[in-house]
């Protein structure tokens, strides 16, 4: 057996991992689009990884576009096999592979017509809308925790790991004839306790371990200071300053989240009479879809509908904007509201011309809750840069940036180490920490040493390791 890393080694994004049997059966662990690295974004997607016709299936972990948003560009290259996913997987990526075609096909036209760029010299996007449908019909939907053929000599099993709806652990059994192995390809582990999600399931045990390392260096709070948190920062920014609350927040997963804990703060009668703008088309289907798959979110979801608000996602103050005129209306308010929009890092999306908007008022409060590239501009505004460039523009950073830690859906390193504990860590062969950066993953390297994991590996891109 092989396995060779094709992205998210040393870095957080881009996860495409590769497994090889000896007879040149290969599958591959997910098949994610890098995002937030600055300028070398579109070259890093537009390499080629592997040959498509060579690999017979793709397993999908969850529908983040860091993880599927290559499946379009490896169809459109060639490939013809399986995509596995459990249901809410595919029901999320349907919406989500869709808006990365809608969103490159507009920055490319954007681009191509700024740069005033010939019809020879003009960029292409990575995949289109029917790139997207041939896909999309390549799917076939799982069942979680039940063990499934993807190619001879290879069963796999998703089992639930509490990240975002629908995601899961793999874990394959491999029986090469003359030797048999198990792998555990845990993909982003999601937190115990945490605001909508089930806790993660523990997995069995492995031979090989491919493991996440996005927060291999720190501890979270507890959700409850993190509801406290965005009290706080509503109240000060809302109350104190007059101003707008800005929150660049994933429209998947993060912006729900937000949502509710919105909702429930609002119920026992804490938040101002304000306007919370929720303003992505994205964010809008992914609660659609959350609202499906409520069944799959945990208790305190559950006892929630069942009391005097049924809708989680819903309440008097909560506006959702689909139209972009309603969106470049809210940049015209003079007064106090919040306003959570797409994407997270904050390098796309409607985000960035709301704080290209509030960024030089210091009333205003730019609110991060979750990881950003430190290239991307949620990154350089979190490390403090005290001007940064929009659309072109350089602005001064007059608004208060603050940040929420304990929102984020990935592990620490204890919840890390709470999920790997069903792993007699003596039996583990190689343990891989992938998606992270070089220096967490070294951090969380020693943590796993102190915990008996004596054969663990940092790889770098595109490195091979043969059993």
């Amino acid at each position: 057996m092989k396995i060779t890393f094709a992205g998210a080694a040393k870095t957080v994004t881009g996860s495409k991992h590769i497994v090889q049997l000896w007879d040149n059966t290969k599958v591959m662990l997910d098949c994610g689009m890098y995002q937030g690295m600055g300028k070398d974004t579109h070259t890093l997607n537009s390499e080629e990884f592997e040959e498509p016709l060579s690999v017979s299936a793709i397993l999908l972990s969850h529908a983040h576009i860091d993880h599927s948003g290559l499946i379009p560009k490896f169809v459109k290259d060639g490939f013809e096999g399986k995509i596995f996913c459990t249901e809410a997987t595919h029901a999320l990526c349907e919406i989500m592979l869709r808006d990365s075609a809608f969103i490159q096909e507009a920055d490319v036209r954007y681009s191509n017509k700024r740069h005033q760029r010939s019809e020879n010299d003009a960029y292409d996007p990575l995949y289109s809308f029917l790139d997207v449908e041939q896909a999309l019909q390549q799917f076939v939907i799982v069942k979680e925790n039940e063990p499934i053929s993807i190619a001879a000599g290879i069963k796999a099993t998703f089992i639930p790991n509490g990240h975002i709806l629908g995601s899961a652990a793999i874990y394959l059994d491999i029986d090469e004839i003359s030797e048999k192995h198990t792998l555990l390809y845990t993909a982003d582990i999601g937190r115990y306790n945490a605001t909508l999600m089930r806790n993660p399931e523990l997995p069995p045990q492995a031979d090989y371990v491919i493991c996440e390392s996005t927060y291999g260096d720190r501890l979270h709070d507890n959700t409850i200071d993190a509801e406290q948190g965005l009290l706080n920062a509503v109240l000060h920014t809302l109350q104190e300053k007059k101003g707008k609350l800005i929150i660049p927040a994933f429209s998947l997963g993060r912006t729900q989240e937000l949502v509710f804990a919105l909702n429930k703060l609002d119920l026992y009668g804490l938040l101002p009479d304000v306007k919370i703008f929720v303003d992505s088309p994205l964010a809008i289907d992914a609660t659609d879809i959350m609202r499906r798959y409520s069944h799959l979110l945990n208790r305190e979801v559950s006892r929630f509908k069942k009391g005097t608000r049924h809708d989680p996602f819903g309440f008097r103050k909560l506006i959702y904007v689909k139209e972009q005129k309603y969106s470049r209306r809210i940049n015209t308010l003079d007064e106090p509201c919040i306003v959570i929009s797409a994407s997270g890092m904050a390098d796309a999306g409607r985000v960035k011309h709301h704080i290209y908007h509030a960024l030089e008022q210091a009333k205003n409060t730019i609110l991060f809750v979750g990881y950003a590239e430190p290239n991307s501009l949620a990154g350089r505004l979190q490390r403090g840069d005290k001007m940064v460039t929009i659309f072109g523009d350089d602005r001064n950073v007059e608004a208060e940036i603050n940040y929420i830690k304990s929102l984020s859906a990935h592990a620490d390193y204890n919840e890390i180490m709470r999920y790997l504990s069903n792993n007699n860590s003596g039996k583990v062969k190689r343990l891989f920490l992938v998606h992270g950066e070089e220096e967490v993953a070294q951090k969380f390297k020693g943590l796993l040493k102190e915990n008996g994991y004596n054969n663990v590996v940092i790889p770098d891109k595109n490195m091979t390791f043969e059993t």
